[in-house]
């Protein structure tokens, strides 16, 4: 079996090993003799099978579970390491090409992250923090130092997204008629509501009365939300009644049926259902539609925007690739 091959069973195989505790049987000594050996070098700097593992390892418990079967469990182990290892790779060359661009940062910047991740992560207590470094086999000079070149790496990264800050008309309008699925509304309404319900032994007659009187104040011209607040009684009379926007399935038909046929500013008369009565109110209402290039252009130019960084971003990536000196031992 060659290492490719045996490199998703070597994965889980050293898993399960951290979990059951001290190893004697030979095949386990040489899988750990394995999981020291190499899986690239990257400009001169070695990245082992042990570093790649430790960054899987959290994630291999996830894929245990979905994984349908042996054989897929393995498949994705085999991808996943490929991409993880390869994003390794890539934080070496970015730091590189950083170095070699003179790019500087002010050591007080790297003593602030520093300082951050043991107020947030171990609520300022430095015995955990060192505790941790130490069962993850770091030095603080060499977490500072992965500090550093997590920094740079991001900060590489976004100097190279590059965008455009305007987009022409033409690709906006391409972009619309190839995903004008993406754009279709439902039909909703922004909807607010009066709820009312029984206290205690109190029968409808006396819900009847306050709904009476709840209408009679909104033909006066008082305010729905206010009302809310002073009548309703669930959760959402804080908010003035406000429940948002509404599609018709997510609420019972009767009310429905009742909501959608108010126009925006209208207010129903109390519907009951049970020992409970509704009062509607449409504060706005949409349609069911393809809505037009006019509405969504700004949403279509966000997603350009970002596509055009990504891209440049990896030609930026693949340039650095093609200008270093990689060997892989998988």
């Amino acid at each position: 079996m060659t290492l490719k091959r045996f490199l998703p069973f070597l994965f889980a195989s050293l898993f399960a090993l951290s979990l059951v505790g001290p190893v004697h049987a030979q095949q386990d000594r040489d899988l750990i003799r394995l999981g020291n050996g190499i899986a690239a070098i990257a400009e001169g700097e070695i990245i082992t099978l042990e570093q790649l593992r430790k960054e899987l390892e959290p994630i291999i418990p996830r894929l245990r579970v979905e994984a349908k079967n042996e054989q897929e469990f393995a498949a994705r182990i085999d991808q996943l390491s490929k991409e993880v290892l390869q994003n390794m790779i890539d934080r070496i060359l970015i730091v590189k090409a950083a170095e070699e661009k003179g790019l500087l940062l002010p050591p007080s910047y790297i003593d602030q992250e520093y300082d951050e991740v043991i107020t947030r992560d171990f609520g300022g207590d430095r015995g955990r923090f060192l505790d941790y470094l130490k069962a993850q086999g770091l030095t603080p000079r060499e977490y500072r130092k992965n500090i550093y070149k997590r920094v740079v790496v991001n900060v590489m990264r976004q100097q190279n997204r590059k965008s455009e800050s305007e987009i022409s008309p033409e690709r906006i309008q391409d972009f619309y008629i190839k995903n004008k699925v993406r754009f279709y509304q439902e039909e909703a309404v922004h909807l607010r509501q009066i709820i009312l319900t029984p206290m205690a032994d109190e029968g409808t007659a006396l819900l009847q009365q306050t709904a009476t009187k709840i209408i009679t104040e909104l033909d006066g011209g008082a305010n729905f939300g206010d009302l809310a607040r002073k009548y309703s009684q669930d959760d959402m009379s804080r908010r003035g009644g406000d429940w948002g926007w509404i599609k018709r399935q997510d609420i019972r038909k009767e009310l429905s049926s009742v909501a959608f046929d108010l126009r925006p500013g209208d207010y129903s008369q109390p519907v009951e259902l049970g020992n409970t009565i509704f009062i509607l109110y449409s504060e706005d209402k949409r349609d069911e539609m393809i809505q037009p290039v006019s509405m969504v252009r700004e949403v279509i130019e966000n997603v350009l925007v970002g596509e055009i960084a990504r891209e440049s971003q990896q030609r930026w990536l693949q340039d650095v690739r093609e200008d270093a000196y990689v060997r892989y031992f998988l």
